[in-house]
């Protein structure tokens, strides 16, 4: 390996652009983009000028054989993220992949199979739990403050805001909507909180009532309705092996009062918190000393400038440090296991079980 780590940028878009390679340019002494791959030139060369990047592919196989890159981030639609992932890491190349980790447990089970027989990292862009809000709660929850953490109620809900962007309606590139989507997001951060218990089963229902109405407004601007293939809401329940529970709501539209809410709320045996990823005062925690009740929100949350770039920099500190993932397949695995159980419940009518083995 060169004394820096050398990096290459699979998918050049805009989630590459504006979170992936803003990160890896805040750290010049430690890594350096040697390397950016689109299927489309014209956005791979637009990326390369952009962080001045000396090589640009087409194929990522070929970047792969030219040996050039210790490391990359697979930044493509969800259809295309095992198979970059997976000829890296048997390249011998890191990979930071975009969430959620593949289109279904099945993809997801054969990219983990391939990060433990590499030896190499495999990390699952997931970059909520990176936040201010997530490391204060995970530092209080790990200190005991919660107690036993039982149930949780995660939702990842808009009122309009269906992505015009991207292939984000279209089920045979994404594999899902809001649940998948977005959904991936307030789950992970969930689960993180919650030490990441075993899932055994889930039951759910998905619906897809006011994505195709043309009739309809959307915050994020105009879309081609007749191409929405996915779901506009979600929910789901789902049980661990430690008996907690969780449950999970998702929407891209729903007639709701708030237009974006992004947020868990936690109930433990000592303290209960409401938890927001981002915004003013975020936490609330809900506990009792001397049989008062009180009400808190903490006033020394850790600043963080960026979610994105702290996981792209923790990516590159476990490189560099021969540390563990940050944020471990095994991780999307489950989430992956999760949502195909949810989206098999709402077609049979029948809870679901979650198999998380590989």
């Amino acid at each position: 390996m060169s004394k820096k780590l050398r990096i290459g940028i699979i998918g050049s878009g805009g989630i590459a652009q504006g979170c992936h390679m803003r990160g890896y340019a805040t750290m010049p002494d430690l890594c350096e983009m040697v390397a950016v791959c689109d299927v489309n030139e014209k956005i791979a060369q637009e990326a390369a000028d952009k962080f001045s990047v000396g090589k640009v592919y087409t194929d990522y196989k070929q970047m792969l054989a030219d040996g050039v890159v210790d490391a990359v981030s697979v930044a493509t639609p969800n259809k295309f993220h095992k198979d970059p992932t997976i000829d890296a890491l048997k390249a011998g190349v890191h990979v930071l992949c975009e969430k959620p980790l593949a289109m279904n447990a099945a993809e997801a089970k054969e990219m983990c199979v391939a990060a433990r027989e590499s030896g190499k990292i495999l990390q699952v862009a997931l970059q909520s739990r990176f936040s201010g809000p997530g490391r204060f709660m995970k530092s209080y929850i790990e200190q005991g403050n919660m107690g036993d953490i039982y149930f949780a109620r995660a939702q990842a809900l808009r009122r309009r805001g269906v992505p015009h962007w991207g292939v984000f309606i279209d089920k045979e590139k994404q594999g899902g909507g809001p649940l998948i989507d977005i959904g991936v997001h307030i789950l992970d951060f969930t689960l993180f909180l919650m030490g990441y218990p075993k899932p055994v089963s889930a039951s759910g229902k998905t619906w897809d009532m006011m994505g195709k109405n043309p009739e309809l407004t959307n915050n994020f601007g105009e879309y081609d309705r007749a191409k929405f293939t996915v779901e506009d809401f979600a929910v789901g329940l789902i049980k661990f092996d430690n008996g907690a529970v969780v449950s999970l709501e998702s929407s891209f539209m729903a007639n709701q009062q708030e237009n974006d809410i992004m947020k868990t709320q936690l109930f433990g045996t000592k303290a209960g918190a409401s938890v927001r990823i981002w915004g003013d005062d975020p936490i609330e925690i809900y506990t009792e000393k001397d049989k008062q009740l009180f009400d808190m929100k903490p006033k020394n949350i850790p600043h963080v400038e960026s979610a994105h770039t702290a996981e792209v920099v923790a990516f590159v500190n476990a490189i560099l440090d021969g540390k563990e993932s940050p944020v471990p397949g095994l991780n999307g695995l489950i989430l992956n296991a999760i949502f195909d159980a949810l989206y098999k419940s709402s077609e049979t009518g029948r809870e679901e079980l979650v198999d998380v083995s590989f």
